[in-house]
């Protein structure tokens, strides 16, 4: 549906529920990762509006694109005029968002922030809870605007709560905020389990041979194509299949060889299918600012897959998975030879300590987690003005 600038929302919600606001740097339909766990939980409890950046399109006025991830779940995406200056791009969000949760009949509003730059248009919310879940370090990232980092201790200043997205960035992060909980990422072991069982492979990776290591994830800034490239060429019987978008590096930059094969994005529910016609995982990030605080999602889903995993040395994978013996750390002087070790392992010596160890990192449990801290902290503002009135 689209909304023109300034129209009133029709809205089919006429119970008086919760409603969870979330703004986003990430598009809802681009890789399904954190955000669309989580929020996808969040909406078994209450309403959810996932605000997204603008796209820029040639048209005449400004207006709004909604669409329906799910039942509970509304994806608003701003469509603005080609040119619109950032004053204007900030003031029509504003209008927005104030339409949009003015159209949605609810008792208590949660403001769910994964991208400081938001509060350039939201600074005016006045909402329950104010909630901060820091994936990233985005500040690092290639093209990161460059008043992200004031945004940000804005942003703290505002929130009631504080989520990062693994231990080394609540590490980095602990004193800035008194209310900060670190939730590194999670499984859904059902749907990667799927690839332990026989099934159909992909049309365009059936005529690949074995053995096959696989990536798949946003191919960008953080992947170490110089790696990729060295490990193609020093191992010409490996396959290495590569799947995922590729975004903010030119695409004719890859490296290119008879063994190296850039497959594209592909579904989060393709994703089982691919996984289980390969003999590893591996996860060839570089080590940069960008991944310096990094604690990547595909790591348990690789293991719930019943892959052997590789990884460089990313400090939350070394720290946790790496301890634990379930990903093996190498680098770009020893990366064959753990490889190759990777690769001769027998799966099954693996599975029971990999299951035994991701049995308790579901997204619902994190979610759970993640929602009582939400209602303490709510409950905590609502006694505090009768403290000081008493």
């Amino acid at each position: 549906m689209e909304v023109a600038y300034g129209e009133v929302i029709g809205s089919k919600y006429a119970r008086r529920e919760n409603l969870l606001v979330c703004f986003s740097h990430l598009r809802w339909n681009f890789v399904h990762q954190r955000p669309q766990h989580l929020l996808t939980l969040a909406s078994t409890q209450q309403r959810v509006v996932y605000f997204e950046e603008p796209v820029f399109e040639e048209l005449p006025q400004p207006l709004m694109r909604t669409t329906d991830a799910c039942d509970n779940i509304l994806i608003v995406t701003p469509v603005l005029p080609l040119g619109t200056s950032a004053t204007k791009a900030d003031a029509v969000q504003r209008r927005f968002v104030q339409q949009t949760i003015a159209s949605i009949p609810h008792r208590r509003l949660v403001a769910w922030y994964y991208t400081p730059m938001a509060l350039r248009f939201t600074e005016y919310l006045d909402a329950d809870i104010c909630v901060y879940d820091c994936m990233d370090e985005l500040s690092a990232f290639k093209n990161a605007p460059p008043e992200l980092a004031q945004m940000e201790k804005a942003l703290l200043r505002r929130a009631d709560l504080v989520f990062t997205g693994g231990l080394s960035l609540f590490e980095t992060k602990r004193r800035l905020h008194h209310a900060i909980y670190p939730f590194p990422s999670s499984i859904d072991v059902r749907h990667f389990h799927k690839a332990r069982k026989p099934g159909k492979d992909p049309a365009d990776q059936a005529d690949i041979p074995h053995p096959r290591v696989g990536y798949f994830g946003v191919i960008d800034e953080r992947l170490d194509v110089d790696l990729v490239a060295l490990a193609a060429k020093s191992m010409p019987d490996v396959q290495f299949v590569m799947l995922g978008p590729v975004v903010k590096i030119d695409p004719a930059g890859l490296p290119q060889a008879a063994n190296l094969h850039w497959l594209g994005p592909k579904s989060y529910c393709d994703l089982p299918d691919y996984l289980r016609h390969w003999d590893a995982g591996w996860m060839p990030f570089a080590l940069n600012e960008a991944t310096r605080f990094i604690s990547p999602t595909k790591t348990p889903e690789f293991l719930a897959a019943g892959l052997p995993v590789i990884s460089t040395a990313i400090v939350d994978v070394v720290r946790s998975y790496g301890a634990a013996g379930l990903v093996a750390i190498a680098d770009s002087d020893d990366l064959e030879v753990k490889l190759r070790s990777v690769l001769a392992q027998p799966r099954h010596t693996l599975l029971q300590r990999v299951d035994a160890y991701l049995a308790d990192m579901s997204w619902e449990k994190t979610w759970n987690a993640m929602a009582a801290h939400i209602e303490r902290a709510y409950q905590r503002k609502k006694v505090v003005p009768l403290r000081r009135s008493a």
